[in-house]
């Protein structure tokens, strides 16, 4: 057992409960009481303790859209004329990145991106891939390196039409082969869902094939939607509908899919998103970064839609997103008193429930029976910290690189700012060698 003790105890969930030198007590995967420090050393002496320093004790974060393989564009010129569109965005760098993918580059450009994720508190993340030259086996990669570092995540591939017919086939294949293998296994460290690049790259044909294999498994889709105009123009021409309504016509939508970005939607769409329970993800840092627009958040909220955060791959800190959608949201509404509400619900409410949909089990909460991920951050407020202000707190006080220890599934994978069983400086340099090579063959 251990004992996570001597903090501020932030239990959020349901109870939502602040506790002052308080006490986690966890018990190999899973939360077994919550209270006193005292108390909980004196009931269970032989625990291991970690003592917080009177800093503060939370739940993990979650990311519910990133995308690991990104990582190897960090630094890259890719000598190419600036930009204009999204569409520039898509092919002058990330289609021209994702098909030189090996399957070395798959690994290592996963676990750099993991390290990132203890180093800032992010326990779980939905992580969505593509490596179109490079398709067998790169889910199962991509889940050994999550197992090392120890990070609970989800996987899926890709599919589009963009490379060929043999290759879309592939990637339905990888995804099912995955899923099933997940199923098959039930470990709550990994888990499958089937993944989509966007309407715009997707046949008729294709969406059909995905469909069926998704039914036959029971999975959930992972699919970007209507991100930049291009995927709304290219759905109105050929199809004579808009994104999120050629989706739904063919039973993509639903509880266990996640529709990411929705940028460009209209009311109409949002009300398909709501009586089909499908699940949305903002990503506010690349949606500003790509310069797409403002996904309408607070109309999909104020209308019952179950909305997460992500990052898309800009970060793994999911602190810093946090801190992005307020002043966006905020920004484009010209109105300084939203998003106070609704950036919290989607990160600290919707983010767990989006999880535990997912793993199953009891996500982003410090309560008896949830998952043990359990982060400490350095700090100590400066004004009184309760259960209606916490908010307030991690907004304007904490960023991921304040996370000092990071435990996952019971698991500690960094304490006091020192990972523990991995050899980052090995993984940074044969990570630079791969990046390099990439860049030379771009």
């Amino acid at each position: 057992m251990i004992l996570v003790g001597n903090g501020t105890i932030l239990t959020l969930g349901k109870s939502n409960q602040v506790i002052q030198n308080g006490g986690v007590l966890i018990q190999d995967t899973k939360i077994k009481e919550v209270g006193s420090t005292t108390d909980l050393r004196g009931k269970y002496p032989d625990a291991e303790f970690i003592d917080a320093r009177g800093r503060l004790i939370m739940p993990g974060m979650i990311n519910t859209h990133m995308h690991l393989y990104s990582t190897f564009a960090r630094g890259m010129d890719a000598k190419s004329k600036p930009p204009q569109n999204f569409g520039d965005i898509l092919e002058g760098l990330w289609w021209k990145l994702d098909k030189l993918l090996t399957l070395d580059d798959v690994y290592y450009s996963g676990l750099t991106p993991l390290i990132e994720c203890i180093k800032t508190g992010t326990t779980t993340i939905i992580d969505h891939h593509a490596s179109p030259m490079a398709i067998t086996g790169s889910l199962s990669i991509l889940a050994k390196a999550a197992k090392e570092m120890g990070v609970r995540a989800s996987f899926c591939y890709e599919v589009s039409d963009r490379n060929g017919e043999a290759i879309a086939e592939e990637g339905i294949k990888e995804n099912a082969d995955f899923i099933a293998a997940c199923q098959a296994q039930a470990d709550p460290m990994v888990a499958g869902m089937f993944g989509l690049h966007a309407s715009l790259t997707l046949s008729d044909q294709t969406l059909t094939k995905c469909c069926e294999e998704v039914k036959r498994l029971g999975a959930g889709f992972h699919v970007h939607v209507a991100e930049g105009r291009e995927d709304l123009e290219d759905s109105l021409s050929k199809y004579g509908m808009r994104v999120v309504e050629r989706l739904d016509k063919f039973g993509v939508l639903g509880p266990k899919t996640l529709a990411v970005h929705c940028v460009h939607i209209d009311n109409h769409e949002i009300e398909l998103l709501k009586s089909s329970q499908t699940q949305v993800v903002h990503n506010p840092e690349s949606n500003m970064g790509n310069a797409v627009g403002v996904t309408p958040v607070l109309e999909m909220l104020k209308r019952g839609v179950k909305v997460g955060l992500g990052t898309d791959g800009y970060t793994c800190d999911m602190f810093e997103s946090g801190k992005v959608a307020n002043v966006l949201h905020k920004h484009a509404a010209a109105n300084p008193s939203v998003a106070w509400g609704e950036v919290p619900q989607m990160l600290y409410g919707n983010n767990p429930e989006i999880a535990a949909n997912l793993f199953g089990g009891k996500f982003g909460e410090l309560t008896e029976g949830a998952w043990a991920d359990v982060i400490v951050v350095d700090y100590i407020p400066p004004t009184p910290l309760g259960s209606e202000n916490w908010s307030g707190h991690l907004l304007f006080g904490v960023s991921g690189r304040s996370v000092e220890t990071t435990i996952i599934n019971g698991r500690v994978r960094m304490q006091d700012r020192k990972l523990i069983g991995i050899d980052e400086e090995a993984i940074g340099a044969r990570s630079r060698e791969l990046a390099q090579a990439l860049w030379n063959r771009i």
